[in-house]
């Protein structure tokens, strides 16, 4: 949070800085005064009789560069309304960029990169971002629907299918859904 813009909250580049220390986007100190009567500083509120002098703070330009480069990029938004918050964050949430079903949490870039680099977790099934896991889990076993019965018209999971659909013509869900996309009729069927 030190190194956001306390008006549009994305990683301080070129930062600005106003005589209270207070810091900003260069861009968007200005558009909120030239859209206010008043010059006041949007962070801590002081008002200043005359606009005062904006200067480069070399320092901590140094400092968002170098995150920048560690994946915390401007392009990291926090999450919105209708976003899926990463699970993982604390305070101010980033939106995920992906989901794990074998983790049932959602994770922003950051977050996500153990999924790409640590062998423990190569084998994860990662989504997009999911806010509602939980129906992608079966309800009776708990485990990611990862088959499709066409003998029952549904999706099921490994466990389903030596308990309850053996002999049951079986394909990988993303056969099926691949198969029903190209005829025009996937729609996202619900386990019973």
């Amino acid at each position: 949070d030190e190194f956001t813009c306390s008006v549009c909250l994305d990683i301080l580049t070129g930062p600005r800085v106003t005589a209270l220390w207070s810091q900003f986007l260069s861009k968007c100190l200005t558009d909120c005064w030239d859209q206010s009567q008043v010059c006041r500083c949007p962070q801590c509120r002081e008002i200043y009789n005359l606009r005062p002098q904006l200067r480069r703070n070399t320092v901590l330009n140094e400092i968002t560069e170098k995150l920048k480069k560690t994946g915390h990029s401007s392009s990291q938004k926090y999450a919105g309304p209708g976003d899926v918050e990463c699970d993982v964050c604390t305070g101010k949430k980033f939106r995920a960029v992906k989901s794990c079903l074998t983790c049932l949490a959602s994770f922003c870039q950051p977050h996500l990169q153990p999924h790409y680099e640590g062998a423990a977790w190569k084998d994860h099934k990662l989504t997009d971002p999911d806010g509602n896991l939980r129906r992608k889990l079966c309800a009776k076993h708990q485990r990611s629907l990862e088959i499709f019965c066409k003998t029952d018209d549904l999706c099921i999971c490994m466990m389903c299918v030596v308990t309850g659909h053996k002999g049951h013509e079986i394909v990988e869900l993303e056969t099926e859904r691949e198969e029903k996309e190209v005829s025009g009729i996937w729609c996202l069927i619900e386990t019973n």
